[in-house]
């Protein structure tokens, strides 16, 4: 067999994945960005690098400030833990084609053009290896052995998601992903994602962008051609329901229309 399709990827997905038995909800939206990919546009042609992901991941932290703060916890011991800022892991390509992410801290804190500097940065480094979130707990676990592997990945998990228990030497504690997890999988072709709630994160949601596709829309009573792209988010239904991520989207909605209010 192809050694390859064993990789380091799937390795660790055997470990920390189980069947499905927890509890979680799905939702999603549809915007009409036109516009904001002109705002865009106007940005990068004044020297701010910026994408449909700056706005998106922004307006998510600032979502999660403002509107809607009570989903910014995670459970430890059985009790909800509220977070005191808004920290955002997200999925990027690595050189090697296979997906790894960044940390962004106090997300809610920054402008447009200070997330797109930072990003830069943080990208370049995990693309190299050197800045990879949570890389010594993935070393550890790809390194050892099946069954081994399998004891150690819930043993880990048990210490720091069921009891709350940091391990430093690892760079893993009970809320190492931060209030989200924002991955853009419209950069690899696909309009719409349904994502998985890692065991390991211990977040509230996981957020998926789609990809920009053209569709008929109706606007001021008249169909015309728009640009549209579909938001898909899974929840953890212990800390998030319907009426708190409807306020969310409600935000997001608001930043399409008016993105100037995120500076």
């Amino acid at each position: 067999m192809d050694d390859s399709i064993n990789n380091d990827w799937r390795k660790l997905t055997a470990v920390i994945y189980q069947k499905p038995r927890d509890s979680k909800i799905f939702g999603s939206v549809e915007l009409d960005v036109t516009d904001l990919e002109a705002f865009v546009k106007a940005r990068r042609q004044a020297g701010v690098k910026i994408t449909l992901t700056h706005v998106f991941l922004l307006a998510m932290a600032r979502a999660l400030k403002e509107v809607a703060p009570e989903i910014n916890c995670y459970v430890r011991r059985g009790k909800i833990i509220q977070r005191e800022s808004v920290d955002v892991s997200l999925s990027v390509l690595a050189g090697n084609g296979q997906m790894t992410s960044v940390k962004i801290l106090k997300a809610e804190n920054f402008t447009l053009q200070a997330l797109s500097l930072h990003l830069q940065a943080e990208v370049q480094m995990a693309r190299k290896g050197q800045g990879e979130h949570l890389k010594s707990a993935k070393n550890l676990l790809v390194s050892i052995p099946w069954p081994l592997r399998q004891w150690v990945a819930d043993f880990i998990r048990w210490l720091t998601i069921d009891y709350g228990i940091a391990l430093p030497f690892l760079g893993v504690k009970p809320d190492s992903f931060g209030s989200f997890v924002f991955s853009n999988l419209g950069s690899v072709g696909l309009d719409v994602g349904y994502p998985a709630l890692a065991p390991f994160s211990n977040v509230s949601m996981v957020v998926i962008q789609g990809s920009v596709t053209d569709k008929p829309m109706v606007v001021d009573g008249q169909v015309m051609a728009r640009r549209a792209i579909t938001l898909c988010a899974a929840l953890d239904h212990r800390v998030v329901d319907g009426a708190q991520i409807g306020r969310v989207f409600s935000y997001l909605r608001r930043v399409v229309k008016d993105p100037g209010i995120l500076e």
